[in-house]
């Protein structure tokens, strides 16, 4: 499609003169030809192109997409001798053409700078090859030979800043850091070859922004390479990585998220940019960077002086108030924070990633898109500006008829053009400015009053002295924060005691400047961290040593539905996939457990959730990981071992997993089954026997599972649930699991398949396991003997248990193990394979055992134990004692059962729990036959 047909705008000529000239030159008529005028007479720089490429331009408008492709093809096949000024001429026909298309509309932004873009890509390879290949030629680069040329010879170029995201400004320079490939060399290699990419590296430069009769192709900027005061044009790879892991700054990272191979050995590059990935993304998200990128802001302004109000005349588009560099770094500095936990987040595109931004809820959609918006025509404007005279600047005309001529190339009114242009410029600022400045709106301040509880000043005195608070950095945030900090904690039922806690917070936290800066730039998280430091001093420990786990509050969707078991193991297996080896998807997995079990426990604390849906949720969790890393484990083992033996393995959850009754504290009850099919070995590397591998391949779920790594352990597992216990094999067939449970299961053994159920594995074989479960569970069995059995079982029980206090509410007489046992006796005897309490008393009553008045008082005096139990386990990891668990855990401990305090709630428990041994020692005397 020709020009004609997708002219949307014309500029209007500002030299009546020269737009005679320039519709002279091609003789056009029409609209083609006043936007011939117009960009003549208004750029006396592309007046001079259309004069030396008249031949050229004319039939390139027909067609302009098909020209530029034609250019770059004979720009290919120019031998090396003469393409210095093959790519001048090249520079010239692309840049007339698109500023016709972009002065005319025919190109949006996005396609005129990524076009510009392109041709910047294939002059710097071109260049670059071209350089390479009489050092090649000539053995000065050891192993090279004319057939590397291609890929670079071990060499490549990152393209940096705009060109790097396809955003070159029209008379942009280019910004390369030259690395090679060191690994390709041994010492005596490598001494020679690093002189030859270095020079290689200083033609290339000179090739492309040497300025001769002909003109430049792009001035060429080395200069942010690692330290370049003191490192050669040429890095080798090994080097740049060591300086980026240990001395890289700030805004090194936020340069290299636009960073991308653009000529050379485009695969070494691609290798070199995923190394510095950790060194880029965060795994936390990074609010501590907002003050690196502010300082970096207030150092551009001192050096170049742009203070004061804005004004348009002479004014900076690009690093004055308002301008492009304001929207690149709240951009970057956005992804900055939360791409290292979000990698959808990892995009070079300025616009792209405002709109993926908002996609994932880090800003809003409308001042993402109006950002967009100011951004493209602020881009426009800078190329109007380089269009006058190819000059690199970014500054507006510092008179009334420089502007007047850039609202023209703009087919704007001169009015019109100067409203706009200052009210987007005063816009851009205002935003950025309340994202970065310390004085933002809605930051913590010191103006916040001090609370009126009393303080311990000896308390208070010591943080100081604690590791988060050792750097200069930490105590000037931690300083801004603590009047908000001390405010919260004086809303606590308790202050004194939400102080100690949060000192406990404090004292066990490793480093503070990211967690203050977090709690800086979302002070709500600040409301939190008081509501659970004056409730659950325990869950204040945990965060102090995991206070990532915050990141999840502001990641997005934190008080959002619960999603499911399918939609977290389809979550799960997203970041499991994304990780490149084993041990870090281990870690991903911990990470990923840690904030959804934080979430369930913040939601249960603010009572947001029952007990019994937190509990539902920690067993959706844990059903999850097991789904999404228990093929993570196999295909791990099936490197080394082969793939398994027949048809592979499932995991069944046993006891509270399989009931899914979990707390906050709750380890998981496995067993592992797998079935060989007739295989009697795998095949790999190192061929196992089917038995032996599958009791590996058990162990290597649990060390998955168990394993302490640098991000925590997911799980305690407890594997004493298999046949046998803990004399049996680690992992069982399913032969030998039917047969076990078939023939030689005690009866404790059939009671606890009641709560069994499938977790993870192959579809079929869990469907399998299962119909044996039932199967057993819903056989005939000699009621009295049954009964005689969990006799005997409370007995030994109790006989064992040792001293239990008057909150324990697990072991003992009446309490909730033996309900639990009622209840799966009668499910046994009753041939009914069901997990729920009340269903199994329930089921006792047919039996003879129970009376409904008594089925239903059972239930519900256990959901009163199981209630307590499940909330303590959020509140302490010690014996519950209301005395010492602090006003705030108190106060939830009655929320969730409902009782007037903890004195009213003891006696209840007392009564309730006489009452259920009563009941339940009438039902199991075994003096009295209950065969009916």
């Amino acid at each position: 499609m020709n020009f004609l047909d997708r002219l949307t705008r014309c500029p209007r000529p500002q030299d009546p003169d020269r737009a005679a000239d320039a519709r002279a030159v091609l003789d056009l008529s029409g609209p083609v030809g006043d936007l011939i005028a117009g960009t003549g007479g208004s750029s006396p720089y592309l007046l001079g192109l259309l004069q030396k490429e008249t031949d050229w331009i004319a039939p390139a408008l027909d067609d302009p997409e098909a020209a530029m492709e034609a250019e770059f093809d004979r720009l290919r096949e120019v031998p090396p001798d003469g393409l210095k000024s093959a790519l001048r001429q090249g520079k010239r026909r692309i840049a007339l053409l698109i500023a016709l298309a972009d002065l005319g509309g025919v190109w949006p932004l996005h396609e005129v700078t990524g076009r510009l873009t392109r041709f910047a890509d294939l002059a710097s390879d071109l260049a670059l090859k071209a350089s390479l290949r009489p050092l090649v030629l000539r053995g000065k680069i050891p192993g090279m030979s004319e057939d590397d040329l291609e890929t670079g010879a071990g060499m490549v170029t990152l393209a940096m800043g705009k060109m790097g995201a396809g955003e070159l400004n029209y008379s942009s320079d280019i910004d390369l850091i030259a690395l090679f490939d060191d690994a390709r060399f041994d010492d005596d290699a490598f001494q020679e070859a690093r002189p030859a990419y270095i020079r290689a590296t200083r033609n290339m430069a000179a090739m492309l922004s040497d300025i001769t009769g002909e003109g430049y192709v792009f001035r060429t900027d080395l200069r942010l390479r690692p330290d370049p005061s003191v490192t050669p044009v040429c890095v080798s790879m090994e080097a740049a990585e060591r300086y980026y892991e240990s001395l890289g700054r700030t805004w090194e990272r936020a340069a290299y998220i636009k960073a991308r191979p653009s000529a050379g050995d485009l695969e070494a590059g691609a290798r070199f940019i995923e190394a510095l990935r950790p060194f880029v993304w965060r795994r936390h998200l990074d609010f501590a960077a907002i003050q690196d990128a502010h300082d970096m802001r207030r150092a551009i302004r001192d050096h170049k002086g742009h203070h004061g109000a804005i004004t348009l005349p002479g004014h900076d588009m690009k690093l004055g108030r308002g301008g492009i560099r304001e929207i690149e770094f709240f951009t970057q500095f956005h992804q900055i924070i939360a791409g290292g936990r979000d990698p959808s987040l990892r995009l070079r595109g300025t616009v792209e990633s405002l709109s993926r931004l908002a996609d994932r809820n880090w800003i809003d959609r409308d001042l993402a898109d109006r950002l967009a918006d100011h951004y493209r025509v602020l881009r426009e404007v800078e190329h109007r500006i380089q269009m006058v005279n190819d000059a690199q600047t970014h500054a507006l005309p510092a008179n009334e008829d420089g502007l007047d001529r850039i609202a023209a190339l703009s087919d704007m009114d001169p009015g019109a053009f100067r409203r706009d242009l200052k009210e987007r410029l005063q816009d851009v600022h205002d935003t950025c400015e309340a994202f970065f400045a310390r004085e933002a709106p809605g930051r913590p301040d010191a103006a916040e009053p001090e609370p009126d509880f009393e303080i311990d000043a000896e308390l208070v005195a010591r943080w100081r002295g604690y590791p988060a608070l050792r750097s200069t950095r930490a105590q000037e945030i931690f300083q801004r924060l603590r009047p908000r900090l001390l405010s919260a904690l004086g809303r606590a039922a308790r202050p004194e005691e939400a102080l100690t806690a949060f000192d406990g917070f404090l004292a066990g936290l490793p480093a503070g400047v990211q967690l203050f800066s977090l709690f800086e730039a979302n002070p709500q998280l600040i409301d939190l961290l008081g509501d659970i430091t004056g409730t659950a001093p325990d869950l204040a420990r945990y965060l102090s040593r995991n206070s990532s786990v915050f990141d999840a509050v502001i990641g997005g969707g934190f008080f959002a539905e619960w999603p499911g078991a399918v939609a977290l193991t389809e979550d799960l297996t997203r970041v499991l996939a994304a990780e490149d080896d084993y041990e870090n998807r281990l870690d991903a997995a911990r990470r990923w457990q840690k904030d959804w079990h934080f979430r369930i426990g913040v939601h249960h604390l603010r009572g947001l959730i029952a007990p019994q849906e937190a509990a539902a949720q920690y067993a959706d969790l844990a059903d999850a990981v097991l789904s999404a890393l228990w093929p993570v484990v196999q295909q791990n083992f099936a490197r080394r071992h082969g793939q398994c033996p027949g048809r592979g393995a499932m995991v069944l959850g046993m006891g509270s997993f399989g009931a899914r009754r979990l707390n906050a504290r709750s380890d998981l009850d496995l067993i592992v089954i797998y079935d060989a099919d007739g295989v009697e070995a795998s095949e790999g590397k190192r061929p196992l026997p089917a038995r032996t591998y599958y009791a590996k391949l058990t162990q290597a779920l649990i060390t998955a599972l168990s394993a302490p790594t640098a991000a925590g352990r997911l799980y305690e597992v407890d594997m004493r649930l298999r046949p046998s216990g803990n004399q049996g094999p680690v992992a069982t067939s399913l032969q030998a699991f039917r047969s076990y449970q078939q023939n030689e299961a005690w009866t404790w053994e059939h009671m606890a398949l009641t709560l069994a159920r499938p977790v993870a594995g192959p579809e079929a074989l869990c469907e399998d396991v299962n119909d044996c479960r039932i199967k057993v569970l819903s056989r005939s069995r000699a009621v009295a003997d049954l009964r005689r059995d969990v006799g005997k079982m409370r007995s030994r029980i109790e006989a064992a248990k040792g001293r239990v206090g008057p909150w324990e509410m697990k072991i003992g007489r009446g309490r909730m193990q033996e309900i639990e046992l009622m209840a799966q006796a009668g499910a046994l005897a009753a041939g009914r394979p069901v997990a729920a309490v009340g269903e199994g008393l329930a089921a006792a009553t047919s039996a003879g055992w129970l009376s409904e008045g008594e089925a239903t008082e059972l239930t519900e005096i256990w959901t009163l134990f199981w209630v307590v139990n499940l909330t303590a386990k959020l509140l302490t990891d010690q014996p519950l004692d209301p005395e010492t668990l602090g006003q705030g855990g108190c106060e939830m401990l009655m929320r969730d059962t409902g009782a007037e305090g903890a004195a009213a709630l003891q006696d209840r428990i007392e009564t309730l729990r006489d009452r259920a041994g009563t009941i339940l020692d009438g039902a199991l005397d075994e003096e009295e036959p209950s065969d009916e």
